[in-house]
């Protein structure tokens, strides 16, 4: 009985990665023909005239002086109209320099401007920042950046257009890149999985279903949807993908363009990758509780199945890479003999192969499908994919188990070097 049980499992686990293999293929597709229709959208963008409107950049700011400097010259280096760019950096609890550090460029930039949040309301999380920010600024638009992104000088205007041109949108995102990802072999890690999760699942859902996910940084928002919405949900340490599900419940859309680049810092280090990491799975957890139950009412109904395949990400891929390490090991060690007529063994290794391609793929959109990179996917293959599985059942264990609160933590930063 107990073999019959592994045989269904088996089977149940082969169609379920092939599954993901051939969905994600078909986002690859996809996401390469967005690639290639944003770049001639880009120069078409770039031959029009815009009547800009009154932008508020908001940049929560909690402990950032290793990065605040480099990020504010960024933003006051866009190409946008200086007056009709607000730059405000939100000193969230700060207790190093970092309020020294952009009262001194706000003495030399007009428009860039210092909001503190009082004592002992500070350090409560990005949304509550984000929050703030917004109440203290009047413009129809908002852009949100972290504290350590150097965007590119026109990112901002390609965002804002979106907007014009498109009444539908109700944010725009743009790309990041890792601009640490030389450091080690965990930041080059990042840096594969980061590409490949825009190309991928950004690119090829918009154009397959013009579904997109806030990122939390590089990305505008209407603020008349944004008051309607009631801003940022507090409670939410993933606050980008809580609030991505609720433009699309008002039946607004998000877009992705890969233009609109900006750098950011990934973690250096495992410590602060497993923090990180356990922060946005728990967060994740967050929205598929306080939304499963609305997605059956959407009006869209394929939007709705797109949202929650979105939100179930972690666990699908959690289940897939457990199956194929407890029966890969199984069958090598021939604990069990699979009985089911097929050439298992030349499947499971075709879609490990097949995975790499696509991965290698997309790669080739930022011309980063070096032999290093390819070698270093299958290393990421075998160690960290699977560093996901403790990563996901840490996040199920405080959330469940232990029931431990929910708090944003800050991802720590590294002194770089400029891009």
């Amino acid at each position: 009985m107990l073999e019959l049980i592994l045989q269904i499992f088996f089977l149940i686990a082969v169609i379920l990665i092939w599954f993901m293999i051939a969905y994600q293929l078909v986002l690859t597709i996809a996401g390469y023909a967005h690639y290639g229709a944003s770049a001639k959208e880009q120069k078409n963008i770039d031959t029009m005239t815009f009547d800009w409107p009154a932008v508020s950049l908001l940049i929560p700011a909690h402990n950032e002086e290793k990065v605040i400097g480099r990020t504010i010259e960024a933003m006051t280096a866009f190409d946008y109209p200086k007056e009709k760019l607000e730059i405000v950096i939100i000193n969230d609890g700060s207790k190093d320099t970092t309020a020294e550090i952009v009262s001194r460029y706000a003495k030399q930039h007009p428009n860039v401007r210092l909001l503190t949040i009082p004592p002992g309301e500070g350090g409560k999380g990005k949304s509550r920042a984000l929050n703030i920010g917004v109440s203290k600024t009047t413009s129809d638009i908002i852009a949100v950046y972290d504290a350590d992104n150097t965007p590119d000088r026109s990112s901002l205007k390609y965002l804002v257009a979106q907007l014009l041109l498109h009444p539908e949108l109700g944010a725009v995102l743009g790309k990041f890149r890792t601009v640490n990802k030389a450091r080690n072999v965990l930041t080059r890690f990042i840096n594969i999985e980061t590409l490949s999760f825009q190309s991928i699942l950004q690119a090829g859902r918009w154009k397959l279903f013009k579904v997109s996910t806030i990122p939390g940084t590089n990305f505008v928002i209407r603020r008349s949807l944004l008051t309607k919405l009631g801003g940022w949900d507090e409670e939410a340490i993933t606050e980008d993908s809580e609030l991505t599900v609720r433009i699309y419940m008002e039946n607004f859309r998000v877009k992705y363009i890969p233009y609109a680049v900006t750098y950011e810092q990934e973690p250096e280090t495992w410590k602060v990758w497993i923090r990180q990491r356990t922060r946005w799975v728990r967060g994740n957890n967050y929205v598929v509780s306080k939304f499963v139950k609305e997605i059956p009412r959407f009006k869209n109904k394929f939007l709705g199945f797109e949202i929650f395949y979105l939100l179930s990400l972690y666990y699908i891929f959690l289940v897939a890479i457990v199956a194929s390490d407890i029966f890969f090991i199984l069958g090598v060690t021939n604990v069990i003999i699979i009985l089911l007529p097929g050439p298992y063994t030349a499947v499971w290794i075709l879609a490990v192969v097949l995975f790499l391609l696509e991965i290698f793929l997309v790669l080739s959109y930022d011309r980063e499908d070096t032999p290093g990179n390819f070698l270093l996917m299958v290393l990421m293959y075998i160690t960290y994919c699977q560093l996901w599985i403790y990563v996901v059942g840490r996040a199920l264990w405080a959330d469940i188990v232990t029931k431990e609160s929910r708090t944003w933590v800050k991802t720590e930063r590294f002194d770089v070097a400029p891009k």
